[in-house]
C-alpha cells in the first residue's frame, strides 16, 4: 500500500476563521498591525499567536489575486476565498468534501450521516498511518472542526442536521478559481459538466 502525503490536521486550533484570516492578509500584505497577536486573539496574546501562525500557512497557498480579494472584497467572496484556502492547505478537509459530501450532492442526496463520516475517517486511515496516532479526544475534535467549517463555509446547513446546501459562487470567486486550479470548484459542490462549462 503506497503511503500518501500526511494529513495535517492542525485546522482544529482555528475553524474557519474569516474576519482573523482578513486581517492576518492586511497586516502582512498592506499595513503592519499593532500588537497583532493581541488583536487575533481579542487579547489573548498566546490564542492570537496561535492563530498567526496557523493562518500565515493558510495565506501562502493563495494566488496574489486570491489574496487581493481576500483584503478587498466583499464579506461572502472573502469567506469564500477563506474556505478556499482551507481546502487548498488542509488534504483531509478537501478529500472528504469531494469524495463524500459532493458525491452525495450529485446524486440529490443531501444529507450527510454520522455513517458518511465515520467509513470516510476509516477509509482514510488504511493510507494515512498518522491518523492511527490520533487520540479520541482528537479525533473527535476532528470531526466537530470539519463539521463546523462546513458551516462557517455554508456548506451545511447547521452542524445537528447536516444538511447540504447548494452552492451559488460569487464572480469574483469564479475568476480566481479558473485562473488557478479548476479542480478546486470540487469543493463548492459543482458538476464536471459545471466545471467545463465554466472553463469554455
Amino acid at each position: 500500500m503506497v503511503a500518501e502525503k500526511k494529513y495535517n490536521f492542525s485546522f482544529t486550533a482555528a475553524s474557519l476563521r474569516t474576519r482573523e484570516l482578513v486581517i492576518v492578509a492586511k497586516h502582512q500584505l498592506e499595513n503592519p498591525v499593532e500588537d497583532i497577536d493581541a488583536v487575533l486573539g481579542n487579547g489573548k496574546k498566546t490564542t492570537g499567536k496561535r492563530y498567526y501562525n496557523e493562518m500565515s500557512k493558510w495565506l501562502e497557498v493563495l494566488t496574489d489575486t486570491q489574496k487581493r480579494h481576500l483584503l478587498n472584497a466583499s464579506f461572502k467572496v472573502q469567506n469564500e476565498i477563506a474556505f478556499l484556502a482551507v481546502c487548498k492547505y488542509f488534504e483531509f478537509i478537501r478529500d472528504f468534501i469531494v469524495e463524500v459530501i459532493r458525491e452525495k450532492y450529485l446524486v440529490y442526496d443531501y444529507e450527510i450521516t454520522e455513517g458518511d463520516y465515520i467509513s470516510f475517517f476509516r477509509r482514510k486511515a488504511e493510507y494515512h498511518p498518522e491518523m492511527d496516532k490520533l487520540t479520541e479526544v482528537t479525533q473527535k475534535k476532528v470531526k466537530q472542526v470539519t463539521f463546523k467549517i462546513l458551516e462557517q463555509a455554508g456548506l451545511i446547513n447547521n452542524i445537528k442536521e447536516k444538511m447540504i446546501n447548494p452552492q451559488i459562487l460569487e464572480s469574483e470567486t469564479r475568476k480566481a478559481i479558473l485562473d488557478d486550479n479548476t479542480e478546486l470548484f470540487k469543493v463548492f459542490l459543482l458538476s464536471d459538466f459545471d466545471i467545463e462549462n465554466l472553463k469554455a
